[in-house]
């Protein structure tokens, strides 16, 4: 007996000791609690996976240590009934690792006791089942995105037979589930689409496993609807099986929506024609269509003359109603394939395919013409046409346009019923002005423009009388440009006020600063046309005045050009009757080179005439020009003005002019103009000059005026 028992012992034994093995090693999760519900002992996979080690976790309840935010309150109290109840439970549970991930487990927890030789407490064996978990989860999302996705969804297999299909199916299509499983997703075909484009589909979705785009389908009630289709193909791991998924959704609405929305963006509510942004569609493709058969394009830019007094006197509904009859009018005169369209208000444009002739033209304002009946009245519209001709017009479809509305005004200008042709060299010529102008008024921001200054001096004595201000501009790139380059550009537009105020600042600015350096010069400044008849011009000058009280107003001599064109001559003398008023002194300049000259010389108050160069320069070889000078000189004298020759290149021009009695002269014989910081010290080299004398006297010109 002693020995039995010592055998079964020793079996009992070793069995502990494997149990206890396969604790130790088992993937498995164990725990061993007490009683309570304490942790008492944990195997090493448990230890490896929560990060919790068994010294810092026994004595610890089991759900303060495992179970966190998401674990379900449900399970947790069913949990602890069994436990309180010593009964053994399974149970699917969330749980958290030391780091706080979460990870499921199933476990199966089992009491045990003196039944069994060990104190009272509980055994729990956990299989990690997070994979499953989520594979279920993903499954059951995919299940409620299939059953609630708003897109239809069906599933093919490889032989294109209906598997399934989703409740979106259903709606989007007409065809309940039962309906279609086993069928060709064929049925919705709508018959619009070719084979080809079929077969092309399903060569994409054998290159690349997918295919996206719009197609037409038919509903069950036989209704044609848009949608935008996906096809995946999904292969298994089995070789050759895959099955297909198709997602789509209903595009009717939005189709027909963009189609509103593009009449809407594309075409003009009240006549039905395209608009401008259309018009410019076609026309750019049909700039394209021309350059590759090298042939040409008419533009052309309608405006209806007088078109209000129809609404005035109709009324605005009236109105409408001619502008539509007329746009039909104008749609059936037009070739197959030209375009009208409504710019707005009554202007139309219209595009035609080749380089129309005049007859055209004439036909379309011929159909203008045609009479219309409007509340029982007969009327007869008239139109003002511009046209412009491309390639040889070679803009961008905005440009032509534009250049055929600048036409049309052009046309309007001549009176009602004409028409007018763009012309591209002209526009070239409109263009570099403007170009030429925004570089002018960057200049008078950038303080680029500079005075030079001319002397004049007495033929009498050889004395300085004064200097003419020269506008000269110090370009950033090209250097010292001419006045010749640049004013012509600024003549007649909205800079030539400013930039005559600026020579009036700065020739000021330079007498005062002449005059505390010790020296009193005059300065003769030149004023246009347009600067004169401002009506700010006196009072700009009188204000600026009062701001040098100490300058004498007669050193100023404002100079006329005889050759501008004065529109108001009887103005134009009051505003220098004024600016003489103030002191300053008046000269007609160029006199003899406009078409008014003995008219400014009677009208206008003027102290002194100046001579234009052009006839100075010649006139010791041309009797003409000599002619000229002689007169100007008498008329001057009859009228007890002085006179000054410009243009006084030799001392021959000096002696010749003295001889004729003119009082003054200035030209490069005497001295090119120069900046304004060398004018004192070329009058005092010139000063001197005179006042020298000597063998060598006769070698300047200043001690040249002094002999003569």
């Amino acid at each position: 007996m002693t020995d039995k028992s010592s055998n079964e012992q020793d079996i009992v034994g070793n069995q502990d000791s494997r149990l206890a093995l396969l604790a130790r090693y088992t993937p498995n999760m164990v725990m061993i609690t007490d009683e309570a519900g304490c942790f008492d002992w944990v195997n090493p996979s448990f230890e490896n996976y929560t990060g919790y080690m068994l010294q810092d976790i026994r004595g610890k309840r089991v759900g303060d240590v495992l179970f966190g935010d998401d674990t379900d309150p449900e399970t947790i109290k069913r949990i602890r009934q069994k436990l309180y109840e010593n009964e053994a439970f399974e149970a699917d549970l969330l749980q958290y690792t030391r780091s706080g991930s979460p990870y499921w487990v199933h476990s199966h927890c089992f009491p045990v006791g003196p039944e069994q030789g060990v104190k009272p407490g509980f055994i729990a064996i956990q299989n990690n089942i997070s994979d499953r978990k989520n594979s279920e989860r993903g499954l059951r999302i995919a299940a409620s995105v299939f059953d609630r996705s708003h897109e239809a969804i069906l599933i093919t297999d490889h032989n294109n037979r209906i598997l399934d299909v989703n409740p979106a199916f259903s709606r989007i299509t007409g065809y309940s589930r039962n309906e279609v499983l086993g069928l060709n997703p064929s049925i919705l075909s709508s018959g619009r689409h070719t084979p080809a484009y079929y077969r092309s589909m399903w060569h994409t979705i054998e290159r690349t496993d997918h295919w996206r785009g719009e197609i037409w389908n038919r509903r069950k009630n036989g209704e044609e609807y848009a949608e935008l289709l996906s096809i995946s193909r999904v292969h298994l791991d089995h070789p050759g099986q895959f099955y297909h998924v198709a997602a789509f959704s209903d595009i009717t609405a939005l189709k027909n929506h963009a189609k509103e929305l593009n009449r809407a963006a594309n075409y003009d509510v009240l006549t039905g024609l395209p608009n401008r942004q259309l018009l410019e569609e076609r026309l750019r493709a049909a700039r394209s269509h021309a350059d590759r058969l090298r042939r040409g394009l008419s533009i052309c830019y309608l405006d209806l003359d007088g078109f209000n007094t129809i609404n005035e006197r109709f009324g605005h509904a009236a109105g409408d109603e001619a502008l539509k009859t007329l746009a039909e009018r104008l749609t059936q005169t037009l070739r197959s394939g030209d375009i009208i369209a409504r710019i707005g208000g009554d202007e139309f444009a219209i595009l035609l395919h080749s380089n129309a002739s005049d007859h055209v033209f004439q036909r379309i304002l011929g159909t203008v013409g045609d009479t219309l009946t409007l509340a029982g009245e007969s009327i007869t519209l008239t139109g003002s046409l511009g046209v412009t001709h491309y390639p040889d017009d070679n803009s961008d479809a905005e440009g032509l346009i534009r250049h055929a509305d600048q036409a049309m005004y052009s046309a309007k200008e001549k009176g009602r019923n004409q028409i007018h042709f763009f012309d591209p060299r002209l526009d070239e010529h409109r263009r570099k002005r403007r170009s030429q102008l925004m570089d002018i008024d960057r200049a008078l921001e950038n303080e680029e423009l500079e005075l030079y200054f001319q002397p004049q001096v007495n033929l009498h004595d050889g004395t300085i009388t004064g200097y003419e201000a020269l506008i000269r501009w110090n370009h950033p790139e090209l250097g010292l440009v001419a006045p010749k380059s640049f004013l012509p550009a600024v003549e007649n537009s909205h800079l030539e006020v400013p930039m005559g105020q600026w020579v009036v600042k700065e020739a000021i600015h330079q007498l005062n600063h002449w005059r505390e350096a010790g020296t009193t010069l005059s300065v003769s400044i030149n004023i246009s046309a347009q600067h004169l008849m401002d009506r700010s011009f006196a009072d700009f000058i009188e204000t600026y005045l009062r701001l040098h009280p100490d300058l004498d107003p007669g050193l100023i001599t404002l100079e006329v050009l005889e050759s501008t064109a004065l529109e108001d001559t009887q103005r134009a003398s009051n505003v220098l009757s004024k600016c003489r008023c103030l002191g300053l002194q008046v000269a007609l300049d160029d006199f003899g080179t406009g078409f008014s000259s003995l008219t400014y010389l009677r009208t206008l108050p003027v102290d002194m005439i100046k001579i234009d160069q052009s006839f100075v320069f010649n006139m010791l070889e041309d009797a003409s020009d000599r002619a000229i000078v002689e007169s100007v000189i008498f008329l001057a004298q009859r009228f007890a003005h002085p006179v000054l020759a410009e243009g006084v290149e030799t001392m021959a021009h000096a002696d010749a002019l003295k001889h004729m009695g003119c009082n003054f002269v200035q030209g490069y014989g005497i001295a090119r103009p120069m900046p304004a910081g060398e004018v004192l010290d070329w009058t005092r080299q010139w000063q001197q000059l005179l006042d020298e004398e000597g063998p060598d006297a006769q070698h300047n010109p200043a001690s040249s005026f002094v002999q003569r």
